[in-house]
Formats: structure tokens, sequence, C-alpha cells
């Protein structure tokens, strides 16, 4: 592997900014970054990401690659939350297995928009139609991890019942899933008219943006560390190994559907990153026995800095030796 790409991948700043927000929390500073600010950046990130892939994706049109791609990202979001489920009951109770199991199949769109921000340091082309695949992928992982829940809980814990109603308004229409796919339908409306009236907005604050958000993630990363002792190493090792399996199913469905290199570096990240603020937002309201503290640091603790210092420069090393 070219240690070049992780080099490049680290001196990145705002990758730079997230390890600072670690180190605060290590070394004991007092730097925090007031409680509404990280949820608007987060929105801004959300509408800005779904706006630009809205734009590409009219250019675009929906193509045959563009339909697989996004059949590929629905089916990626369905198996994984089932095999992980099945993995994580060898050693965990049913409710944590099925919390986890559904972090594990949804995304994380901070790691989409640094694989992105990679690509472009690298001057890798990629479609915007990607961002359609993000916002496909957030929800069917819920419902498949409350199904999991329905089927087996009545075999443990006597029959269980779900307001459906409640669960699939927090899978489709919580606040991330909601703005990320309303911005994508504002881009395809406006197109280029809508991208030059907003770019000052959408485009030139967008990194300086991004540079806050990691940089609170790293804060609150280093915090949720020590939740994980309650499982041990299997959990650690869980939060490690599956991304990299998922990013390896990923790439062989990249390969197989024709993906150019850029594209197949973004669905791998998204089929090896796990989710911290959609799905711990709906499994808190309807898998209460499950421990959040074990799916979010799992996600945000592990996963998150994995995938950003070594998996995205792994996966696209894999890349380019597989499409070379």
């Amino acid at each position: 592997m070219d240690f070049n790409l992780i080099v490049s991948n680290i001196l990145n700043p705002p990758v730079l900014f997230f390890f600072l927000g670690m180190l605060a929390v290590f070394v004991k500073s007092d730097l925090e970054i007031p409680s509404p600010l990280p949820k608007l950046f987060s929105l801004y990130l959300l509408f800005a990401i779904g706006f630009k892939g809205g734009v590409e994706l009219i250019k675009s049109g929906l193509s045959r690659e563009v339909i697989l791609i996004i059949l590929a990202a629905i089916f990626m979001a369905c198996v994984v939350p089932i095999y992980t489920f099945f993995l994580l009951r060898i050693k965990l109770d049913l409710y944590n297995a099925a919390a986890i199991a559904a972090t594990y199949g949804s995304i994380s769109a901070v790691t989409f928009i640094t694989a992105g921000s990679f690509l472009q340091q690298l001057d890798i082309s990629y479609g915007g139609y990607m961002v359609a695949a993000l916002a496909l992928m957030e929800s069917p992982a819920i419902i498949v991890g409350l199904i999991l829940v329905k089927l087996a809980a009545p075999s443990e814990d006597g029959d269980r019942e779900f307001a459906w109603s409640e669960v699939l308004q927090e899978a489709f229409l919580n606040s991330s899933v909601f703005l990320l796919v309303g911005s994508l339908v504002i881009g395809l409306l406006t197109g280029e008219h809508g991208w030059e009236v907003l770019s000052p907005f959408t485009q030139g604050l967008f990194y300086g943006v991004l540079t806050f958000f990691l940089l609170d993630m790293g804060l609150v990363a280093a915090k949720r560390i020590k939740d994980l002792k309650t499982t041990g190493f299997f959990l650690i090792g869980f939060a490690i190994i599956i991304p990299v399996v998922n990013a390896g199913l990923g790439i062989g469905l990249a390969k197989l559907i024709g993906m150019s290199q850029g594209d197949a570096l973004l669905f791998a990240v998204l089929c090896a990153s796990a989710s911290y603020i959609a799905v711990p937002a709906a499994m808190r309201m309807t898998v209460p026995e499950a421990n959040p503290s074990l799916y979010v640091s799992a996600a945000l603790a592990v996963t998150f800095p994995f995938n950003i210092i070594v998996g995205i420069p792994l996966y696209l090393y894999v890349i380019n030796l597989f499409w070379a």
C-alpha cells in the first residue's frame, strides 16, 4: 500500500482538526464547541452536499449506471444489518445486536464528505449522483434492524409491538434524511442557475464548516472511547474489521457494475461507514433496551476515525489495483 495516500489524507486540514479535538480531551483542555453549533454544522453539510448532488444528478441524468448504483446502495443497506446482526449475537444480547447492526448498515455523511475531499485533493473525479446513493442508504438499515428485533423478540422476551408509523417517520422523515433528500430535489429543480446563486454559500464556506464539525467530532469521539470498555475487545474489533469487509463487498459490486474509480471509492466508503446521527436517534426511541453508549461509541470513536485515517486510503489503494 502507498503510505503517501495515508499521509495525504491525514494532512488534510479538516482531518487534522479532528485529531486536535481528540487531543484536547486527552490533555484535559477546556476547548468545546457551544451546543447549538454542531447541529447547525451538521445541517449545513447535509444541505450543501445534497444540493450539489442534485445539480450534478440533473447533469448526468438517470442512466443505466446511476440506476444500478442506487440499487446496489439499497441492497447493501439491507444486507449489512442482517449478517452483522448474527455476528453480534455471538457476544451481545438481541437489542444491542440489532441496534449496532442497524448502525453499521446505515451511513456516515461526514465520512462520505471527507472521502470526496480526499478525491478532490488527488484530482480524481466522481459523479454527483453518488449523493442519491448516500440519501437512499440512510433509512433501510433502520427498518431492517427493527424487523430483526420484532422477529427475534418473541422467542426471548414475549411479543413486542412497534408503532410502525413512528418507526417509518423516524426512518424517512428525521431531520438528516429529510434535509438531504429535500436539498437533492431542490438541486434537481434549480440546476445550474441555483448553483450559481448559492455557490458562495454552498462552496465558499463548505470546508470551513467541515473543519469545525470534525473538530467537534474529535472532542465527542475522545470522550466516547471509555464507553467501549464494557464489551472488551469484541466490539472494538468488530468496529474495525466489519467496515473493511463491507468496503470489500462494495468494491466488488462497484467493479461488477463498472463504476469509475472515484465513484467506487465513495460507494466503498458508504458501505464501510456507520451512522452516529440518524440511526442512534431512531434506536433510542424504538429500542430503548439497547445501550446507546455501545452503538454510538463504536461508530464514532472507532469506525469513524479508522475510516478517515486508514480506511479511505486503503480502499482507494485496493480500487487502483483492481481497476488497473
